[in-house]
């Protein structure tokens, strides 16, 4: 008795097998015929074609079940209702970075079409245009990668992507949207000053306006935006600490006193002893300069808008002049240059934090308690400091080797 052929299923010449099928979508007739899987495997048996067959048909009819449910948006309606219903409560320094990613680079080369037709490949392509051909840094480029994940995030939860699209771009570890591939040369080290270089900075900044900055900086490995915020409330001389509660902005032009960034950034700082001793000083010849100048100390008083909306006088800013001027994150810009041209050094803020960190991981602080101190939101952020700690214990090791 002659085996009964499996409709749709055929042998090639070749002795491999084959699946053909023809079905109708949206009124449309589609026909399909395969002899390999998605990855180009030729199929060696009748049961491997008959069930690529089968696999197949049903996904062209749950992809038109979905096309009829799928609500299609663009890429462009997308990021409005995102900004309309999903970023309240975003700090306004990340509404700024995103609404500027949106200008210059997305809206127009990906604002017309729909998110369903953006394919990973058309994306992986033009982070990798960013990064090796305009010599985009790669952590602004990664501000691009997070803002796809998070429109095709707010998409799919509004059913404008089906869950294998989604799963396609933004979850499976081997399709998903992802970074180009660093270059070799690509800074990412941490930045630390070394003994000598604290030694010719502390000699600079002393005496001058950006001194307890500097000082803040130096012992507590605060941000720029963080130490600015700080008043002379958030300080416990009693228990030596300092509580970050809020950081300073620029907002449309207009310093504001803001919520921090993120939820770990609100902390308390143990303070060091040369710190300490500073601050208890300064407070003490605030209360001199309330006497002294007060004249002057009330011309130049001026009123900023707190995190809660209420108005605080400069006054009560760590960060203040004896004459009552307050003092920005831009103050330290000029001190900047002059360190370049003075001492040589190549001096940002942010060093302070990095050299703040390492010298705290080189006391084999624990990793927990340092990420508490740095204010960091992961864990793996504060290893930077340990790995930094490890590169310079190798020069030591290379030093010992010597001896050997």
């Amino acid at each position: 008795m002659e085996k009964k052929r499996n409709v749709g299923v055929f042998q090639c010449e070749n002795g491999n097998w084959g699946y053909r099928y023809t079905v109708v979508v949206g009124g449309e007739t589609r026909a399909k015929k395969k002899v390999k899987d998605e990855n180009g495997i030729p199929f060696k048996t009748e049961k491997q074609a008959i069930r690529a067959r089968n696999r197949a048909i049903a996904e062209e009819q749950l992809n038109a079940k979905r096309r009829t449910v799928i609500k299609r948006k663009t890429f462009s309606d997308v990021y409005k209702e995102y900004c309309e219903t999903g970023r309240s409560g975003k700090a306004y320094s990340t509404i700024r970075k995103q609404d500027s990613l949106w200008r210059n680079h997305l809206k127009e080369r990906f604002g017309k079409k729909y998110v369903d037709e953006i394919t990973v490949a058309e994306i992986t392509d033009y982070l990798s245009m960013l990064y090796y051909e305009e010599g985009r840094a790669y952590g602004y480029v990664e501000g691009l990668l997070r803002f796809f994940y998070l429109v095709f995030g707010q998409a799919y939860a509004r059913d404008y992507l089906d869950i294998d699209t989604y799963n396609k771009l933004c979850v499976n570890k081997d399709t998903k949207i992802k970074m180009p591939k660093m270059k070799v040369d690509e800074e990412t080290e941490i930045v630390i000053f070394s003994k000598e270089e604290l030694k010719k900075l502390d000699g600079y900044f002393k005496g001058t306006n950006a001194e307890t900055a500097y000082m803040i900086g130096r012992y507590c490995g605060v941000r720029i935006n963080e130490c600015y915020g700080i008043m002379w409330s958030n300080i416990d001389f009693e228990e030596g600490t300092i509580r970050i509660e809020r950081q300073m902005q620029y907002q449309e032009g207009v310093i504001k006193l803001v919520s921090l960034k993120t939820r770990n950034a609100k902390r308390t700082i143990y303070m060091a002893k040369p710190l300490q001793e500073y601050l208890e000083k300064l407070y003490f010849q605030k209360e001199e300069w309330e006497e002294e100048l007060a004249d002057q100390r009330q011309q130049n008083q001026i009123f900023i808008e707190d995190a809660n909306g209420k108005l605080v006088s400069c006054l009560e800013l760590v960060n203040t002049l004896p004459n009552g001027k307050r003092q920005s994150i831009n103050s330290m810009k000029y001190h900047a240059n002059k360190v370049k041209e003075k001492l040589g050094i190549h001096f940002k803020y942010h060093y302070l934090r990095h050299t703040y960190g390492t010298a705290l991981a080189d006391k084999n602080t624990p990793p927990h308690i340092l990420c508490n101190q740095m204010g960091h939101g992961n864990i793996n952020v504060t290893q930077q400091y340990y790995v930094a700690v490890s590169r310079r214990a190798v020069e030591v090791l290379k030093h010992n080797l010597k001896a050997i």
